[in-house]
């Protein structure tokens, strides 16, 4: 079994090299010309001085270059750097700085945005440009040497690259927090490798699986889709999509079995019609990223009979921890499942002793999936990872353990369920209210599309629940209709004060309802009113 990462790409280079790896639009690419390019750009980065861990960013769509630069970045060993595509040059800028980035791969028009921010990035060294028309295209910098992509990887000519182990860093993901900058999580080969190794056997898949990967790189969960496949030998589509309907007609096109994606992106693909060749390709569809609304999940289902829902919890610092048995779900609806292979999952009170069945508690995850802390933050870190629960007290080097700040409860049978975030909790009236249950409500309404329960400071109560919601398609405007429904099943004090309509709901760059920016929205909704 491979130890580091970038192995994956080079047993399935020996083993099946004229297997497909990866298309894009009407392109394929083999295993054994990945490995190629993979190796071509460790040797070019080793080339270039790359250090032991040394940080190579990459901020660019999904290519094909774009898998050869995040593997080779490991190959050469150093460690990758996925950059959201749809960030700004502030954004990136600041990534680049905070993890020190040495090398950085964009494309011509990404670098034509980024040149007055690059100065300023005093360890940058190498800017690799795809799509350039020549050197007088290239941005000019003092301290940075530009070239195109076809010139570094013209270097590429075998040279020794750094030797790393299982547990080095491999890369860094960047992570929006509730407060501040975004943090940088640091994951090792075996953590990455463990995620796929989990993920490929509880989902069953094999060299015959074709993946579609529409969720970015710079998210654990969309990376998962290379990793995953790689692993089995399978073949991953590559997407950024501008419509739901796009995904939809990829997934009958290309005979896609296996589809990941994120709540809000569920809710619209579930009120599309999907043509025969999807619901006859498609094998699963997996959820991460925050809980499915049980109607999508229900819509979805009905559209694709033969298809098989895996609903996940996951969070970056240890990539997957639960899945909820396919067989369970129609006994379990709103269960998050159970540990995935590799990881033990612990439901514990503040002191760090077990909860018993039915009691709220922090999720703590422990297992070689726990992530390595945050990028040059020891007090974030020392926040998050903490001493596994249980350990005897005698142990000099105590295992670390992520915790992860949700709230959840375990039922008799193991099984568990999510409650809320620590950090998105509302504290109304003396009670602690789970956003997640009251989007349920709003969504059983039929009445809404999207919704995001937000608590928003308020004299009185504290916390005022706040429903911003973007009406479904066919649905009056009737809030006088959706507040009936919400008293009807909801207790008073988690009913909403109020109904906010949007179009549409605002996205963070992993695909999510951006509650923070939200959050800051209405911040001063019942300001005026004393309230």
């Amino acid at each position: 079994m491979p130890g580091l990462l970038h192995e994956l790409i080079f047993a399935r280079a020996e083993r099946t090299p004229s297997a497909i790896a990866l298309r894009l639009r009407d392109a394929e690419q083999d295993y054994a010309t990945l490995a190629e390019a993979v190796g071509r750009f460790a040797a070019a980065c080793a080339g270039r001085g790359l250090e032991a861990a040394g940080r190579v960013a990459i901020w660019l769509p999904k290519r094909f270059e774009t898998v050869a630069a995040i593997f080779g970045a490991c190959a050469a060993g150093g460690a990758f750097v996925p950059v959201n595509p749809l960030l700004k040059p502030e954004q990136v800028g600041y990534i680049l700085n905070d993890c020190n980035v040495r090398i950085l791969v964009t494309d011509r028009e990404r670098a034509r945005l980024l040149a007055g921010t690059l100065a300023g990035c005093a360890d940058l060294h190498t800017l690799v440009v795809l799509d350039s028309r020549g050197p007088e295209d290239l941005p000019k910098l003092a301290h940075v040497e530009s070239l195109a992509w076809e010139t570094l990887l013209a270097e590429g000519e075998r040279r020794p690259v750094h030797r790393r182990i299982d547990t080095d860093l491999v890369s860094i993901l960047y992570t929006s927090g509730s407060t501040g900058r975004p943090k940088g999580v640091c994951l090792s080969h075996r953590n990455m490798l463990t995620g796929a190794w989990s993920v490929a056997q509880y989902l069953g898949n094999s060299a015959d699986d074709h993946l579609l990967a529409v969720l970015p790189f710079s998210f654990d969960y969309g990376l998962s889709q290379l990793t995953t496949a790689f692993h089995v030998g399978a073949r991953v589509t590559l997407m950024d999509y501008l419509l739901p309907r796009d995904v939809v007609r990829a997934v009958a096109k290309h005979g896609i079995t296996g589809l990941a994606a994120v709540p809000p992106l569920w809710v619209q693909l579930a009120q599309l019609d999907w043509p025969a060749e999807a619901v006859a390709s498609l094998r699963y569809l997996t959820n991460s990223g925050g809980k499915m609304p049980r109607a999508t999940l229900e819509a979805l289902r009905a559209k694709l009979p033969e298809t098989t829902p895996f609903l996940m919890y996951g969070l970056t610092e240890a990539f997957r921890s639960t899945y909820l048995p396919p067989a369970e779900l129609d006994r379990r609806p709103d269960s998050i499942g159970k540990a995935i292979p590799y990881a033990e999952i612990l439901v514990v009170r503040e002191d760090g002793s077990a909860c018993a069945p039915g009691e709220p508690g922090e999720l703590v995850h422990r297992g070689s999936l726990v992530g390595l802390g945050y990028w040059n933050d020891p007090v974030k870190t020392a926040e998050r990872y903490k001493p596994a629960p249980g350990q005897p007290a005698g142990l000099v080097n105590p295992e670390l353990a992520v915790w992860s700040g949700d709230t959840v409860c375990m039922d008799e049978d193991g099984y568990l369920y999510f409650i809320g975030r620590r950090d998105d909790m509302i504290k109304t009236s003396g009670y602690r209210v789970s956003p997640t249950e009251v989007e349920e409500v709003l969504y059983g309404s039929g009445l809404v599309a999207e919704a995001a329960a937000i608590g928003v400071a308020h004299g009185t109560l504290g916390q005022a629940v706040v429903a911003v919601i973007q009406p479904a398609a066919d649905a009056p405007a009737d809030d006088e209709a959706l507040l009936a429904h919400c008293k009807r099943v909801l207790p008073n004090f988690m009913v909403p004060l109020c109904f906010v309509r949007r179009a549409a709901l605002p996205r963070n760059p992993n695909g999510k309802i951006d509650r923070k920016q939200l959050a800051g929205e209405l911040e001063t909704l019942y300001a005026e009113t004393g309230a």
